[in-house]
């Protein structure tokens, strides 16, 4: 029973059965136990065993089965001064660690994030989606984050990774220089250029970002609404022709509205109004296109040659045709004394001799056909 009981103090196999799905690092139980040299050692796929002696990183061991001897663990070998054919039982911690994948671990922005867009400058957004891990560097890992915590799990160190994620969004935004109109076809783009910004970062304990997915990006109401407007606009096309239809819609809507009453008549000359005015607008667009198209042609008055009867210019002064000459003919006005019809710019009637201008009492001689003097202003008999 006594040598029962001194057997059991020795190790002769170590190994790890991983049973659990978020198990990062596992201590091997070695409390108040020794390893027998020559024990085996079990390291699984997906899997690196570390001996520590006294908080000192020795040796790590890849997938595979070990003998313990001085020759496979060198470190450890050095730091006890052990001898050349050592084959005593010693103390030291093991551990397991879990390099495999760790996926579906979810992330999400607790607060705005903010992005400074070319179009509707700076926005904020909010995302959330999921990424996947896993230890690639175990010693790191240890001397950085575990140390020689007994079980330690994702959850010990999803909290960080979330952060590491949330506060290099932002950047991974602005290298990305993806507009927020093209955010949601971007996804893919934008998780790659998030996953080159976290992998330093996650470098730094000895971890690697396998991968990192964008599940939405949701921005605020009124850029939500800002983007459906320019949307809407795009759709539209023509302004000038989608103003006239909704103008004529209004119309045909306010003359079906027989209860619409005087507001209803309002709207519909409103509309109408706008209407004539967009019309017009483009009737007049027409106008000046033909007539900027068309080539000015100055239509002169024609009059017949007193000679030849030709068609000439009115102001031509002889007749192309004959020679003739051509006299101007002058309005006519009626004498004032024997009512005779004279030239507008003679002073005087060549038949009676009459002055043709009119001599107000103040002196002031004015035109002929005057009524009124253009000096003192008196009614001209």
């Amino acid at each position: 029973m006594v040598f029962g009981k001194f057997k059991n103090q020795f190790i002769e196999v170590i190994e790890w059965v991983d049973d659990s799905d978020d198990t990062l690092i596992y201590r091997f139980p070695v409390e108040d136990k020794e390893i027998k040299m020559n024990a085996q050692l079990t390291v699984r796929e997906s899997q690196k065993a570390i001996f520590v002696n006294e908080g000192q990183i020795a040796d790590i061991f890849d997938p595979g089965r070990y003998e313990l001897t001085t020759q496979n663990m060198p470190v450890l070998t050095k730091l006890k001064s052990w001898k050349y054919g050592f084959d005593s039982p010693f103390k030291a911690e093991v551990y397991f660690v879990n390099t495999r994948r760790f996926t579906d671990q979810k992330w999400g922005t607790t607060n705005p994030v903010m992005m400074r867009d070319q179009d509707f400058g700076v926005v904020r957004f909010r995302a959330f989606g999921v990424f996947g891990f896993r230890v690639s560097d175990p010693e790191a890992l240890m001397k950085e984050i575990t140390g020689t915590s007994e079980i330690f799990t994702t959850e010990d160190i999803v909290a960080q990774l979330k952060n590491i994620i949330v506060s290099g969004l932002s950047e991974a935004v602005a290298k990305s220089q993806i507009p927020v109109l093209d955010l949601a076809m971007s996804y893919s783009e934008l998780s790659q250029k998030g996953m080159e910004v976290f992998e330093p970062k996650f470098n730094q304990y000895g971890l690697s970002i396998t991968s990192f997915v964008i599940n939405n990006i949701s921005l605020p109401k009124e850029v939500e609404e800002a983007m459906d407007k320019r949307s809407s606009m795009g759709a539209v096309g023509d302004l000038g022709q989608y103003t006239q239809y909704q103008a004529a819609e209004a119309m045909r809507d306010a003359a079906q509205n027989e209860g619409g009453g005087a507001a209803g008549a309002g709207m519909g000359l409103g509309a109408g109004m706008g209407l004539g005015n967009a019309m017009s607008n483009a009737m007049n667009q027409a106008t000046n296109q033909q007539q900027q198209g068309a080539p000015q042609q100055s239509q002169q008055q024609s009059i017949a040659c007193p000679g030849c009867n030709a068609q000439i210019n009115a102001s031509s002064k002889f007749c192309p045709q004959c020679g003739q000459t051509v006299q101007q003919q002058e309005d006519k006005i009626a004498c004032p004394g024997c009512n005779t019809q004279i030239n507008a710019s003679s002073k005087f009637c060549p038949q009676c001799g009459q002055n043709i201008n009119i001599q107000c009492s103040c002196g002031h001689t004015s035109p002929p056909g005057s009524k009124f003097c253009g000096n003192c202003g008196n009614q001209l008999s």
